[in-house]
């Protein structure tokens, strides 16, 4: 007998419908899985057995063969395991046949017959709903995920009885109740921690409402990394396509399995972390930190220790959006749609440019400037010198709260928004050039100052366009119309190399 149901393949962070095709005939007792299927579904042959056993159901022994269709797509993991065991019931006649042919079912199973939690579930259920399927059989600890695809009931089973008997009467169950979060005892971070550093919170407030790129350079203890980790506080919220996004990557990647992400994600990677790591790769091919802060913040502490071979890995997804990984004639995308803040010392001792402290010869600085990428600092739209604040300052009230930093952020947002309506990018710090032509204006005066600047050679045309776009933001938070004079000379302010090219060039 022939039973056939639907599960889907993850492929980098996308689903691929897969077609469990299971055939049951007299012969020999044996059970082959043929398509394209790596050891992990290789193996499951021996969990389904036990799983089918252990749930009171029969295991034939006649000959078995499942196929996996089609049979060019690689079939990666174990999350195979309950479609191949509801298709093995179906086919020997424990579970009506017809009835497969609404549903999808997608997990792994133990040898007892429970329904382990599977990464990719969001993934699958978005997969379902474009294949026009009406219902899907998830792992319990994974329905709230894929609830969240609208018009597709999900059923969220503990156990493979359970999914045969969601088949076999029709019946879905309610979704699981919400997990209950423990509220975090201590205080979010938040800018009225910070002393002083004016420009830095004008930097941060800039980044955060044109989504640009940040680096922060300055010795030791003056506050870099407190900056930058209170930088989501003042992100404005994401709409629910872009949570959904954040979600799917964190589901494939299997750090996430209760419902929508809302807050946008902060990922700062250790400096020791590989290429790979940082933008994706390995085998099976999974997102790296650079996808995983997709609509979010990706913040490297410490970049001149990053190798370099993981920075320059970095440049083509700040440029597009995007790292495509290929491995055996197959091309994966992952979306690394992330701002990147950075934070570094001007040298290898931390204090070049403060005083006489600096004990670092030339050739440790001429060492240091080489772990930097030319061409990734190029990419930096603010460059902005974090000092020593002084005794008055660190006595003196906070400058601005995240409150109201995330209100003007917000408000600048919204009028980005308006501007670009209909543009597949909405941040100023999204832009292409020709965007740049089609939505910014400059007045003669602030177009005749980027002249001066970009006259001097100090400036790339990558860098002038990045010029004019923060300048755009900072028109946005000022309410300006157009670009003033005023906001590009406060653009070209927050474009400046650190301490450590002054003192490197002393």
């Amino acid at each position: 007998m022939l039973a056939r149901i639907a599960t889907f393949a993850i492929d980098g962070i996308d689903p691929r419908p897969v077609w469990v095709e299971v055939d049951i005939r007299a012969g020999l007792p044996t059970f082959t899985i043929v398509g394209l299927a790596d050891a992990a579904v290789r193996e499951s042959r021996e969990r389904i057995r036990s799983a089918i056993l252990n749930s009171g159901f029969e295991f034939p022994q006649k000959r078995i063969t499942a196929n996996l269709a089609p049979a060019s797509l690689p079939k990666v993991g174990p999350g195979f395991d309950a479609a191949l065991a509801v298709g093995v019931l179906a086919a020997s006649g424990q579970v009506p046949v017809d009835a497969l042919a609404d549903y999808a079912v997608f997990g792994e199973l133990s040898l007892g017959g429970e329904l382990r939690d599977s990464p990719g579930a969001l993934a699958v259920a978005e997969g379902a709903q474009r294949a026009g399927l009406r219902r899907l059989i998830v792992p319990r600890e994974r329905a709230r995920e894929a609830a969240l695809v609208a018009g597709l009931e999900v059923a969220g089973v503990p156990s493979l009885p359970a999914a045969a008997a969601v088949v076999r009467l029709g019946r879905v169950p309610p979704l699981p109740a919400e997990a209950a979060h423990r509220t975090a005892d201590r205080r979010a971070p938040d800018l009225a921690d910070v002393r002083g550093q004016a420009a830095p919170l004008v930097a941060l407030q800039i980044a955060a409402a044109g989504a640009h790129n940040l680096l922060l350079e300055g010795p030791p203890g003056t506050g870099k990394t407190m900056l930058a980790r209170r930088l989501p506080s003042i992100l404005p919220e994401m709409t629910r396509a872009e949570a959904i996004a954040v979600t799917r990557i964190h589901s494939v990647a299997g750090l996430h399995a209760d419902g929508l992400i809302t807050a946008r994600p902060f990922r700062a990677p250790h400096h020791t972390i590989s290429p790979a790591g940082l933008v994706g790769g390995g085998v099976p091919p999974r997102p790296g930190e650079a996808s995983l802060a997709h609509h979010g913040v990706l913040f490297l502490d410490e970049l001149s220790e990053f190798q370099r071979s993981s920075l320059d890995a970095l440049r083509q997804p700040l440029e597009d959006g995007r790292v495509t990984i290929v491995r055996g004639q197959r091309a994966l995308i992952f979306p690394t749609g992330f701002m990147l803040v950075a934070a570094t010392n001007p040298c290898p001792c931390g204090f070049a440019g403060v005083g006489d402290r600096c004990e670092c010869a030339e050739a440790d600085l001429r060492r240091h400037r080489r772990r930097l990428s030319g061409p990734l600092l190029d990419r930096m739209d603010l460059l902005v010198n974090v000092e020593r604040p002084s005794e008055h300052e660190l006595r003196s009230p906070p400058g601005i709260d995240s409150a109201r930093a995330r209100a003007r952020v917000a408000e600048a947002r919204e009028r980005q928004r308006a501007r670009h309506r209909g543009a597949e990018r909405r941040c100023n710090g999204e832009l292409d050039p020709r965007q740049v032509r089609r939505y910014v204006r400059m007045r003669p005066e602030a177009e005749m100052v980027l002249a001066r600047a970009y006259a001097t050679g100090t400036l790339s045309a990558r860098g002038r366009h990045r010029i004019v776009r923060v300048a755009r933001t900072i028109a946005d938070l000022e309410h300006h119309d157009q670009i003033e004079s005023s906001d590009v000379l406060t653009a070209l302010s927050l474009r400046q190399r650190g301490a450590s090219e002054v003192a490197a060039a002393a």
